[in-house]
């Protein structure tokens, strides 16, 4: 059985962008760039799906925080982490972006099912869809950035 650890960072860590601007602006590139012609509903849900799967609490407060002012409803954001089990509050190109977002954030445990690709696949045109992923592998590198340097919840220093 596998124990889940939850680590509450107590040190200070470099701040990411100060000590790397170079590879920080690429990363906001890299996330404009995917963003482009997604509906904005669409990336936050992606966005917090992939934070809640990462155990990312930086990330998962910022992104409910701007769904919220996008006019998202409380209704959803609560059943984003239990979509599967609440799928009349999702379209079924949402839950497709959904499946996908969990099998590629979860790659390692088994790959991304060809079923969950083909979902994808017949909901988005090939542009969207490289958006899609795109954007998947920007939230799971923003998670992984805020995980390992210690962002905590509430702290968002975009607003700063």
């Amino acid at each position: 059985m596998t124990t889940n650890t939850t680590h509450i960072t107590t040190t200070a860590r470099l701040d990411f962008a100060k000590s790397a601007p170079k590879v920080f602006r690429a990363l906001i590139g890299f996330d404009a760039a995917a963003r482009e012609g997604l509906d904005p509903a669409l990336v936050e849900l992606i966005q917090i799906r992939a934070s809640h799967l990462n155990h990312c609490a930086y990330c998962l407060h910022m992104h409910t925080s701007d769904a919220r002012k996008a006019g998202e409803s409380e209704d959803r954001l609560h059943m984003v982490a239990v979509w599967r089990e609440a799928r009349h509050f999702f379209t079924e190109r949402e839950q497709a972006a959904l499946a996908l977002t969990e099998a590629v954030t979860l790659v390692a445990d088994s790959g991304v099912p060809d079923e969950v690709y083909a979902q994808a696949a017949a909901h988005f045109d090939e542009e969207e869809l490289a958006h899609v992923l795109g954007l998947i592998l920007t939230i799971n590198t923003w998670n992984r950035v805020a995980l390992s340097t210690g962002k905590v919840a509430g702290t968002d220093e975009r607003r700063r």
